[in-house]
């Protein structure tokens, strides 16, 4: 921001180092190896990695003879100009709440936790908008499936609101970028109350995302599994 960049956040490419995540899907693709390194978000993780919260560990690498990297992060199928991270990835899930939720959830946040005030907490989320727009949301358009959770309750003005809205007052849509393979009447008929919307989705009662993360993922990622295996 010094430097004139008004809009400076951790969701846009000056803030993370996208070179370096790129290449540790390149080569734990191709090798199985990579480096990583955590960033220390509270007390609890100060406790556990024994630094500072707000601070980053130091590099390390991955352990070796696994079968599986997951990542859970911003930028796991980021394309830009110069990266492309989502090209590494066998299968990149999106989870997110529609934009005013995700508001809700961070005044919230930011005011009881951080004692931030409103004003504040506003100045960031307008600053961060247009890393937001360029960075974020491309994403989810690379993803293979999202998850994202609509309240069925009001939110139309997000800075009065007064609770989050919680799972049982929210739906959730998934969609599936190719829903080929994908058995939606088996879907239907194990998680009560859901339905399809588009050809390509399904809408799920908030309380039941757990239930449907299972059924769709598990699979999947034994499928990974069992492909990496027969690959050795």
């Amino acid at each position: 921001m010094s430097r004139g960049n008004l809009n400076f956040s951790h969701f846009g490419a000056g803030a993370n180092l996208l070179e370096e995540l790129e290449a540790l899907f390149r080569e734990y693709s191709e090798r199985g190896v990579g480096r990583t390194r955590h960033y220390v978000h509270n007390a609890d993780e100060s406790e556990k990695y024994g630094q500072p919260a707000g601070t980053f560990t130091a590099w390390e690498e991955l352990p070796n003879a696994t079968e599986l990297l997951c990542y859970e992060g911003l930028h796991g199928a980021v394309v830009t100009d110069a990266v492309n991270t989502a090209r590494y990835a066998d299968l990149k899930i999106g989870v997110v709440p529609v934009i005013n939720l995700e508001w809700i959830q961070k005044i919230h946040r930011d005011k009881q936790e951080r004692g931030h005030s409103e004003e504040a907490i506003v100045d960031t989320i307008l600053r961060r908008m247009p890393d937001y727009v360029h960075f974020i949301c491309p994403q989810f358009t690379q993803t293979d499936i999202n998850f994202q959770r609509v309240p069925t309750v009001d939110t139309s003005n997000p800075f009065i609101a007064r609770w989050i809205p919680t799972p049982d007052e929210s739906m959730v849509v998934i969609r599936f970028r190719n829903p080929r393979g994908i058995d939606f009447s088996y879907l239907v008929s194990m998680i009560h109350g859901s339905f399809m919307s588009r050809a390509n989705s399904i809408v799920i009662p908030g309380n039941k995302l757990d239930l449907a993360m299972q059924l769709i993922l598990t699979p999947m990622i034994l499928q990974l599994v069992e492909k990496r295996r027969r690959a050795i």
